[in-house]
């Protein structure tokens, strides 16, 4: 039955990225056994047929989702409110467009993340210019002044920063950027808004960023509960219906693997256990038995921060 699912993923849902001799040949790593309990390729093979994996069409529509649904709508309802809401639709698109002109679309992350990578998409997708997007080295401006270089502004115009980024797991990467670049900003211009919209957050790294107060937006297409940590207790996984294998067990396979790909983090960064993955990148925050390399065999890819 779990090959059946396997075959059929991917036929369809890994769009033939992953095809059957990269499932076999990533199966070997593990330990077969005569024991269906104790079978850790049945056990990979049960996580593997249960990784939720978002190709580029999927992210295209999830882009779109963010654009309309956690900026132009909140936007749209803002003007409003400041036109004593109004139902002039005339009006409102002319406020938007204003509003529009004076913000900037940026990535979390350096030049090489996948944040910054999702902004071609977005870009593509909403219909955007080019010229309403930049990276972060872009905010600021050194001036010579009084001898000495001081940090200011470069566009003094723009009202709203807007971060993207394709998952917030712990919320540790926005944390960072809120004090090397928020804070700074801020500084600099106490009513600048800065936004921190994602495609999919962890609700506990959604609620860490918001108690940081330092974004005044922060929201996700898709929040993810605590059953999307795929080997605790309330597993959505494990809870559904028909599934013989022991969760200890297989968190135990998850462990011993884990333990020698990612020492620090065997269950994915910061105790992650997602089983998620796009096609730009795989997350830390999954397992890393599905995206640690050499001399392990991944069966799906991990581009590092590091990565040429």
């Amino acid at each position: 039955m779990l090959l059946k699912k396997i075959k059929q993923l991917t036929e369809t849902a890994w769009y033939g990225k992953i095809l059957e001799p990269d499932v076999r040949q990533w199966l070997e790593q593990f330990e077969a056994s005569a024991n269906v309990d104790d079978d850790e390729q049945l056990q990979a093979l049960f996580l593997l047929s249960n990784f939720v994996y978002f190709g580029q069409r999927e992210i295209r529509e999830l882009l779109r989702s963010l654009y309309r649904d956690l900026y132009k709508t909140p936007a749209l309802h803002s003007i409003r409110r400041a036109h004593g809401d109004t139902k002039d639709i005339g009006l409102l698109n002319r406020e938007f467009d204003v509003h529009l002109q004076k913000t900037r679309f940026l990535g979390m992350g350096n030049p090489s993340e996948s944040g910054v990578h999702l902004l071609y998409y977005f870009r593509q997708e909403n219909k955007l210019h080019s010229s309403q997007f930049i990276n972060t080295y872009q905010i600021f401006v050194r001036d010579p002044a009084g001898g000495a270089a001081t940090m200011r502004i470069r566009d003094p115009a723009i009202t709203d920063y807007v971060f993207i980024d394709d998952l917030c797991g712990s919320g540790t990467q926005a944390d960072e950027y809120s004090q090397d670049i928020i804070d700074p900003l801020r500084a600099l211009n106490s009513t600048v808004k800065v936004h921190y919209l994602v495609l999919f957050a962890t609700q506990h790294g959604l609620e860490f960023i918001k108690q940081l107060k330092r974004y005044d937006t922060v929201a996700a297409v898709y929040e993810l509960d605590d059953s999307f940590k795929a080997l605790e207790a309330n597993s959505r996984i494990f809870n559904a219906a028909n599934v013989d294998f022991d969760r200890e067990k297989v968190k135990a396979t998850c462990q011993k693997y884990g333990s020698q790909l990612w020492p620090q983090y065997p269950l994915g960064y910061k105790d992650g256990q997602l089983l998620i993955g796009f096609n730009h990148n795989t997350p830390d925050n999954t397992l890393p038995l599905f995206w640690a390399d050499a001399p392990w065999r991944p069966i799906f890819k991990r581009y590092h921060k590091n990565a040429s």
